[in-house]
C-alpha cells in the first residue's frame, strides 16, 4: 500500500481479532502480532484476591503491552496487531474498578501511569473496532471451545461491550473502521472478507492524509 502500516484490530472477547489479524496478514504479507502471552507472576494471587492484586496485576500486564507496542513501532514492515496496549486500560481496568475490585486510590493511580504512558505513543495508522453482540460473541466463543473462556457470563460480555462502545464514541487519535460483525463470516465466506478488504482500503486513505 505504499508506505508501512501499523494496523491495530480492537474487539470484545470472541468477536474475530485473532482470524482477522491472520487473515489480513496473510492477504498483505503482513507481519502479525498476537496478544503478548507472559507470564503475570500476580495472577494467582489476584484471583485469590482481586481487590487487593487487582493494581499489581494491571500494571504488569500495562508494561508488556507497552514493550509489544514499541516492537509493533520499531517493525521495519508493515504489521497487524491482535488487541491493543489501549483496550487493556480503557476496558479490563476500567472493568475491574467499576465492579469494584480495584479501588478508587489504585485506579487513579492507574489512570496517570496509563495516560502518561499513552501520550508519548506513536498511534496506529488505522484502529478497526470488531462490533457484535453479545450472542454473537458467545457463539464464536463456544465454537472455539477453550476450557478457560467455558464460564464466561453473557452480563460481563455486556458489561465489556458497553466500555467499548463508550472508549470507541470517544477515540479520535487515528481512523477508525467500524465493523459489524454479527451477520459476517469472513472466516468461512470469501465475500464477506472481500467486503472488509474493500472497507480498509476505502479508510487507508484517509491514514496517509492525517500522516
Amino acid at each position: 500500500m505504499g508506505k508501512h502500516l501499523f494496523i491495530a484490530i480492537a474487539g470484545n472477547i470472541g468477536a474475530g481479532k485473532s482470524t482477522l489479524t491472520r487473515m489480513l496478514a496473510s492477504h498483505y504479507g503482513w507481519e502479525p502480532f498476537y496478544e503478548a502471552n507472559a507470564e503475570n507472576p500476580y495472577l494467582a494471587d489476584f484471583y485469590g484476591d482481586m481487590e487487593r492484586w487487582s493494581f499489581h496485576s494491571q500494571v504488569f500486564f500495562l508494561g508488556k503491552r507497552l514493550e509489544h507496542h514499541r516492537q509493533l513501532v520499531d517493525h521495519p514492515g508493515s504489521v497487524v496487531q491482535d488487541r491493543t496496549v489501549y483496550e487493556d486500560a480503557e476496558i479490563f481496568a476500567c472493568n475491574l474498578y467499576k465492579q469494584g475490585h480495584m479501588s478508587q486510590r489504585d485506579y487513579d493511580a492507574y489512570r496517570r501511569l496509563y495516560l502518561a504512558i499513552a501520550s508519548f505513543l506513536p498511534p496506529p495508522d488505522l484502529m478497526i473496532y470488531l462490533e457484535a453482540k453479545v450472542e454473537t460473541l458467545q457463539a464464536h466463543i463456544n465454537k472455539r471451545g477453550r476450557d478457560f473462556e467455558r464460564d464466561i457470563a453473557s452480563d460481563y460480555l455486556q458489561q465489556l461491550n458497553e466500555l467499548y462502545e463508550n472508549w470507541i464514541a470517544d477515540w479520535s487519535v487515528c481512523p477508525i473502521l467500524r465493523l459489524p460483525v454479527d451477520n459476517l463470516d469472513f472466516q468461512h465466506r470469501p465475500a464477506d472478507f472481500d467486503h472488509i478488504i474493500k472497507e480498509i482500503e476505502s479508510t487507508i486513505p484517509l491514514t496517509r492524509r492525517m500522516l
